[in-house]
């Protein structure tokens, strides 16, 4: 059970890599190239990057297969709202608050978000 949590984990980590990579991007690209406000070009970038860990989640995290894919799809991206205003909130102390640079905040703030996010997946969404 450990062991295979572990797994789990990590192949959760490994999906969160290549999400924050399309977050980055996109949020790079509406910000930088786009001029948009920093904070809808940071829910871009998550909103796209958390469809994507959706469907790297489900084929291989967790290798669900579970019928009702709006339902675990709705679950997910649920959770990864509450992620999003937490990754909101975090880019807002470290960047505004504690003038960290924004994308060292933005950085930070995922790391803080991956771990809410693994949680109440594991234990709610591919159960």
């Amino acid at each position: 059970m450990i062991i295979e949590l572990i797994i789990k984990f990590l192949k959760f980590g490994i999906v969160g890599l290549s999400g924050t990579a399309i977050d980055f991007l996109f949020t790079w690209i509406c910000k930088e190239k786009l001029k948009w406000n920093k904070f809808i070009s940071n829910s871009i970038g998550f909103s796209i990057a958390a469809t994507s860990n959706y469907i790297l989640n489900r084929i291989w995290t967790f290798e669900s297969n579970n019928p009702e894919v709006s339902r675990e799809y709705l679950s997910f991206f649920f959770i990864s709202s509450i992620g999003l205003a937490l990754n909101n909130l975090f880019v807002f102390l470290f960047n505004e608050k504690l003038k960290f640079n924004f994308y060292l905040s933005k950085a930070f703030a995922i790391t803080l978000v991956a771990i809410w996010n693994f949680i109440p997946n594991y234990l709610f969404t591919f159960r």
